[in-house]
């Protein structure tokens, strides 16, 4: 495969992405708060922060309601089948990332963010084309993008500030990093989400995963926690 030289590359237009590989259950009902529960209407306790399932419930909804305005709306939302894991596993790995990232004295400044959307507008052929794109492929509604920007900049800038290269040690170095903070959170899920896994970083749900793994690429609907096909 052709390779390019990657020296000179500008940080906001890399794509590094963090795959979250998980085989989810199918078709999973609108997620509710139950009682009895230790932390009632908290879909997770992340360092000691709540992620409500109210916040959790307008992340799916956002992006149904996008799915659904789609002509493609019925293999949107077939894709995308348990929708409410796959968000909540993403809020949850980014708290990770911002953990992270705080550590590495890492951020993510307005132009940085602001020249990789950019980036990602043009190549994706605009706003619109951008947005279909992470529609498609991460469920990603229109007014959750910049989520996907925030977390490809401190991503690649996290890789760059430890030296990481795209190899099977980079990724375990990288694994071991997040695998790391996930466990300093102490992160508590809702058992009718499954479980936290802070080797895997990412939501066990009983069913077979693989663990997540390091990939460069120049799609920005990769960019980011996302459920590998089958």
């Amino acid at each position: 495969m052709h390779r390019r030289d990657r020296r000179h590359d500008r940080p906001a237009r890399r794509r590094t992405a963090l795959v979250l590989s998980a085989a989810f259950l199918a078709a999973a009902p609108l997620l509710t708060a139950c009682g009895g529960e230790a932390h009632p209407g908290a879909a997770a306790v992340v360092g000691g922060e709540r992620i409500d399932v109210s916040a959790l419930q307008a992340q799916v909804k956002a992006a149904r309601d996008a799915q659904a305005k789609s002509p493609q709306s019925a293999e949107l939302i077939a894709a995308t089948g348990d929708l409410g894991r796959q968000k909540l596993n993403g809020m949850i790995f980014d708290r990770i990332l911002d953990k992270v990232a705080a550590d590495q004295g890492v951020t993510a400044s307005r132009a940085e963010l602001q020249k990789t959307r950019e980036a990602f507008v043009r190549e994706n052929g605009g706003e619109d084309g951008l947005a279909a794109v992470l529609l498609q492929q991460q469920g990603v509604a229109p007014g959750q993008v910049d989520e996907v920007v925030r977390r490809n900049v401190l991503m690649t800038k996290i890789i760059e500030k430890q030296g990481i290269a795209e190899t099977p040690e980079g990724q375990q170095k990288l694994q071991a990093l997040f695998a790391d903070a996930s466990a300093s959170l102490d992160i508590d899920v809702n058992p009718r989400y499954g479980a936290w896994d802070d080797t895997k970083v990412q939501l066990d749900t009983g069913a077979d995963t693989a663990p997540w793994l390091l990939k460069v690429s120049k799609d920005p609907a990769a960019a980011g926690p996302e459920q590998l096909p089958g």
